[in-house]
């Protein structure tokens, strides 16, 4: 038995989510990213006295979404609360949060896993979800030694979005938070820019052997890649196993990842809720959801990533990988939804062909987003149907997609058009072709005849060199092999 095989992991993710509200969760001021340090902070950011919270509609219609997106249940009444703790950047002393009662109980998210190889569907756990406001962000660079501090995050709106310990490898921790970044990114309730803070994850890891009580857990906060995700789960465990193993305890701790080392440091020893003295905010009335509030946010939720990958398989008849990939963002499905519509339903597993294949490839290698696609669905189902009716081979529908990237026509058949790319299909003009390749090449068809299927490749090329590409492929390997009496 491996070292690893003797030792149980057990990981819960915490996640915050900024909401995409125009303003903060308790004030008017911008949540816009970029501004200058301190031009977002108003009067009620900064705690100047006498000011009071007012609660941001928009934030709650986010939390309700995301309930009924993971199958939770959206309370009926809420309750913030203030999370008392002294930071620099937290201006008032504590954080307007909630506690005993949140907005979103329970619910779960689907992963794919594969731990033996076999792909299968495991159900993460959610806890709860809760609205809660951010703190400021201290900035410790270009200061001539001294720490800065920048209020303008301070109010913007989060969702903590927090699990169960059901995760047992990085892997699934990973595969979660891509999960949970699709699906609020899919609702439209966060950008997801990991890059900006707007998706941050707090990893809790702990691990024991087989059968014993759960370990001591360790908190690593505010891991804002995937990347970084796995690899400082990685380490926290390996660190955890060794310290055990070498006859030391486990301290309950917050802890930071170095991304520079791949190492996990201790920031602090961890707090337990009653260290923050949590307690009804004076300031906040109770939070109360009628159904019919529930019912109004339903009715304007997308069509979820789980129901649509199963219409796609079913009305398209896709391959549940192919249905997976284009039901990983709104905007590649829709626009592969919308080229279907203009190619037809017979040419779905084409249009999702060229989706996840050129256009996905040149999207990497160009890092644009699959939003800023300089070919609308609408081109791209001009150049299907040309392929698909037989006007222009793989090839050239390759060339014409390119001029479309470019700009330079408004359809596939102005360039077809322009470009003489029409693709020759007719049998009386291959034939002569065809014939005059073989008479010149008598040593290739010897090659064949005696069993050699690379010549017939090659004389194949010969054809479509001398057509100049022009000629149907399936047209010319027919009528060759007939030729030749295969």
């Amino acid at each position: 038995m491996s070292r690893e095989a003797q030792w149980e992991v057990v990981i819960g993710l915490e996640t915050h989510a900024q909401l995409q509200t125009r303003s903060k969760i308790f004030s008017g001021a911008a949540t816009a990213f970029g501004a200058e340090p301190n031009r977002q902070a108003c009067a009620v950011d900064i705690a100047l006295p006498g000011v009071l919270p007012v609660l941001n509609r928009e934030a709650v219609v986010c939390a309700i979404k995301f309930g009924l997106a993971v199958g939770a249940q959206i309370a009926p009444r809420s309750i913030f609360a203030r999370k008392n703790y002294f930071y620099p950047d937290l201006p008032k002393g504590y954080q307007i949060s909630q506690y005993e009662i949140p907005v979103v109980l329970g619910g779960g998210v689907a992963i794919k896993v594969s731990p033996d190889g076999t792909p299968r569907e495991k159900i993460v756990r959610l806890t709860r979800a809760h609205l809660e406001e951010d703190a400021g962000k201290s900035l410790h660079e270009d200061f001539h030694g001294k720490t800065g501090i920048d209020l303008n995050r301070a109010g913007t709106p989060l969702l903590e979005i927090v699990t169960e310990p059901d995760m047992s490898s990085s892997a699934e921790a990973v595969a979660y938070a891509k999960a949970l970044h699709s699906l609020v990114t899919w609702i439209g309730i966060c950008d997801g820019n990991m890059q900006e803070g707007s998706f941050r994850c707090d990893a809790n890891v702990s691990v024991r052997r087989p059968g014993e009580p759960l370990g001591t857990r360790r908190e690593i906060k505010n891991l804002n890649s995937f990347r970084f995700l796995q690899q400082a789960i990685d380490y926290e465990i390996q660190w955890q196993i060794n310290e055990i193993e070498e006859g030391r305890k486990i301290q309950q701790a917050t802890v930071l990842f170095n991304p520079d080392t791949g190492e996990t440091r201790a920031m602090r020893s961890k707090e337990d809720a009653h260290d923050y003295r949590y307690f009804p905010d004076p300031d906040l009335l109770p939070l109360e959801i009628t159904p019919a509030w529930i019912d109004e946010v339903k009715s304007g939720l997308p069509e979820l990533p789980g129901a649509m990958r199963a219409r796609f398989e079913r009305d398209f008849g896709l391959n549940a990988y192919d249905a997976e990939v284009l039901t990983d963002e709104l905007a590649k499905a829709r626009y592969f939804e919308t080229a279907v519509a203009g190619a037809g339903a017979a040419n779905a597993k084409l249009c999702a062909n060229w989706v996840m294949g050129e256009i996905a490839s040149r999207l990497n290698a160009e890092q644009r987003e699959f939003a800023q696609l300089p070919v609308s669905a609408a081109q791209l189902a001009g150049v299907v149907a040309r392929i698909a009716d037989g006007t222009i081979s793989n090839k050239m529908a390759r060339e014409v997609f390119d001029a479309l990237w470019n700009g330079e026509a408004a359809d596939a058949d102005t360039v077809i058009a322009a470009r003489g790319l029409k693709q020759v299909s007719d049998a009386s003009a291959i034939e002569p072709i065809i014939e005059e390749v073989l008479a010149a090449n008598p040593k290739s068809v010897e090659e064949f005849r005696a069993g050699k299927e690379k010549a017939f490749n090659a004389l194949v090329g010969q054809i479509m060199k001398t057509t100049k590409g022009k000629a149907n492929p399936q047209q010319v390997n027919d009528l060759l092999r007939r030729k030749l009496g295969a």
